[in-house]
């Protein structure tokens, strides 16, 4: 069931999935109203086939890498799986972080039973960066293959994947990165960051749902290992028919959101802080999860002291956001990322992830500002009926939860 209040939605959850992009949604019609098998030799196959062609072209540019180079998938839960299996070597051990989306977490575990290999999971600071010293002590070791996310879903906290790259090279681990946030909304050259494998997902900047891809550098991966067999499509890397409008579609976004990736992240980051100065400054029990800095342009996941997520979500229904990760939402455990950074269990069901992108606009900014704090003053009271709350958030009396300096 859509939203159905009387005041717009504001949409707040492109971590979740973005809106489709114009661009997008025009190529990927006229694509589904076409004919034809991209292997068929046929007039409608080439036809066909060179959409899928140019699309890749355009993925391959987004990337600075080379079309041969990109291997098409359902998303980036398939690319990981798909990366993590072609990687894993018996007796080394996969090395990932502990704030990785499941799609690789489970992979890695998935892929070192089968095997006969090891998982080792190294840390994060308080910020989310990661614990460079625990991954020294894992290459140590000799892993096959280094998994450390470009961006995390939850926080937004950037990875340094040219210093993961250079000492994990330096120790002959291969590496991977799930970019699947990243790419679409920064800049990523391939041809400079040697990763030798990254996963990607359409559908989070704008290309419909159902399509992604994974880089395989040319020469650095001894071979791919197909999930699947049935075919020889995507050189024999990834049978099955392919998916020729959501490729399509996933061509077009990728070349409208490389036509301007500064300037939106730009105008994105400044639409965050001014969200995040009001509501903290507004409601001074706030707290912001991850690095203040090093972290993607759209992204905001704020601790509301003492008031659950669910309960801050249900009284703002006008605003679309999340509790942690929109693929662990229905687990109602906390989030482990947020668990991993050193918050407690109550602080973390206490955090909600806000996430803006290309359509995010001033207006719905500052919508979302009165939003969120009508719904923590409501909240607090109906929680902590015997504390008053001052109008600048400030809460007085003994029962309500303890109010901390942003």
């Amino acid at each position: 069931m859509g939203h159905t209040g009387a005041d717009p939605l504001i949409y707040l959850d492109y971590n979740a999935t973005a809106p489709v992009r114009p661009e997008a949604l025009a190529a990927t019609t006229k694509a589904l109203t076409a004919v034809g098998n991209a292997s068929s030799v046929h007039a409608a196959g080439r036809d066909a086939a060179l959409a899928v062609d140019q699309a890749r072209e355009r993925v391959a540019a987004l990337l600075a890498c080379s079309p041969n180079e990109l291997i098409f998938t359902s998303g980036a839960t398939e690319a990981n799986n798909l990366a993590l299996r072609s990687a894993a070597t018996p007796g080394q051990s996969l090395v990932i972080s502990a704030v990785e989306h499941p799609a690789v977490t489970e992979a890695a575990v998935a892929v070192a039973d089968a095997v006969g290999s090891t998982v080792h999971t190294i840390g994060v600071h308080r910020d989310g960066t990661l614990r460079l010293d625990e991954l020294e002590e894992a290459l140590a070791t000799s892993p096959a293959l280094v998994s450390i996310m470009a961006a995390n879903n939850e926080t937004g906290v950037l990875s340094d994947l040219d210093l993961v790259v250079k000492i994990a090279h330096e120790a002959g681990a291969l590496v991977h990165s799930d970019a699947t946030q990243l790419v679409g909304r920064l800049p990523i050259d391939l041809r400079r960051l040697q990763l030798d494998l990254l996963s990607m997902s359409g559908h989070k900047f704008g290309a419909p749902q159902g399509v992604g891809a994974l880089f395989a550098r040319r020469g650095t991966v001894p071979a791919i290992r197909p999930l699947a067999h049935g075919g020889g499509h995507e050189r024999g890397r990834r049978p099955g028919t392919l998916n020729v409008p959501g490729i399509v579609g996933l061509g077009a976004a990728a070349e409208a959101a490389a036509r301007c990736l500064d300037q939106e992240a730009s105008r994105i980051r400044l639409l965050r802080d001014r969200f995040e100065t009001a509501v903290m400054t507004a409601l001074p029990g706030t707290r912001r999860n991850g690095h203040p800095d090093r972290r993607l342009p759209g992204v905001s996941s704020l601790t509301f002291d003492g008031l659950p997520a669910d309960a801050m979500l249900a009284a703002m229904p006008a605003i679309a956001a999340s509790e942690g990760s929109a693929c662990a939402a229905g687990a109602m455990e906390p989030s482990r990322v947020l668990l991993a950074m050193g918050l407690s269990r109550d602080e973390a069901e206490c955090a909600i992830r806000f996430s803006l992108g290309y359509a995010t606009t001033a207006d719905d900014i500052d919508s979302a500002i009165r939003h969120v704090i009508d719904a923590e003053r409501r909240v607090h009271a109906a929680l902590y009926p015997n504390t008053t709350t001052s109008a600048s958030g400030t809460a007085q009396g003994q029962e309500g939860p303890r109010r901390h300096d942003a």
